[in-house]
């Protein structure tokens, strides 16, 4: 089942994921995964746990192989690129925001979130600054992150997924670790970057409020995505 946007006619799907399909040694994790999601649209993908979320985000941004299937990003197949070609297309074109934020110790704030604008040679530090403050981090671009709470972690991850305005962004739990007020401020800024910068959003999350903010929910099964009701 391939589940597309409504407004797929007119509006070209940005990522394209098609029959995609993994397995963890000879255990299938999903198959049969299908999605289009368009320029500036929001998907919400819920499911139980350990049904494959993670993993089907990570898929969808070239970390993880599969055994069957494409996935492509506005034309660009990643089937056609090997392990090296997806990194520099990843760093380019695609946001990621990890439950396990992934930001490194030995650099602070303000450099975490400017990683993406160095590696790609375009050194921007007004747009640091300007994502940190979106984030509310506006006044910690000097802490390191073991001087910060998991919630401030959380908005660093965020704040570096966004700062080179990707094509797409995947978000796996990016409430996960913040109170009600900042998640909502947080999603909010998220929705504002799909819509104003034409960034397709897919994100995984167990929050009913953060799914039902997307254009679209969709539930994750053995055997494919399915709209919820």
């Amino acid at each position: 089942m391939t589940t597309s946007p409504p407004s797929a006619a007119t509006n070209p799907a940005a990522l394209q994921v098609h029959s995609l399909a993994k397995q963890h040694g000879n255990t299938a994790v999903f198959e049969g995964v299908s999605l289009h999601v368009a320029a500036g649209e929001s998907v919400a993908i819920v499911g139980e746990s350990g049904v494959g979320k993670s993993t089907l985000l990570h898929c969808m941004a070239g970390l993880e192989h599969w055994d069957s299937g494409q996935v492509s990003l506005a034309g660009q197949s990643l089937d056609a690129l090997d392990d090296d070609g997806r990194a520099r297309w990843r760093r380019a074109h695609v946001g990621f925001v990890f439950q396990a934020f992934h930001v490194l110790p030995h650099l602070d704030v303000a450099q975490n979130v400017a990683l993406p604008l160095l590696l790609l040679q375009r050194p921007d530090e007004a747009r640091v600054a300007q994502v940190l403050q979106a984030v509310g981090l506006g006044d910690l671009g000097h802490r390191l992150p073991q001087q910060l709470s998991g919630g401030q972690l959380q908005r660093v991850a965020i704040a570096r997924a966004l700062v080179h305005q990707p094509a797409l962004l995947l978000a796996d739990e990016p409430t996960g670790n913040l109170d009600p007020a900042t998640a909502e401020r947080v999603m909010a800024l998220l929705h504002e970057q799909c819509k104003t910068s034409r960034t397709a959003l897919v994100l995984v999350t167990h929050s009913p409020s953060v799914a039902q903010g997307a254009d679209r929910v969709l539930r994750l099964y053995a055997d494919g995505l399915r709209p919820e009701p």
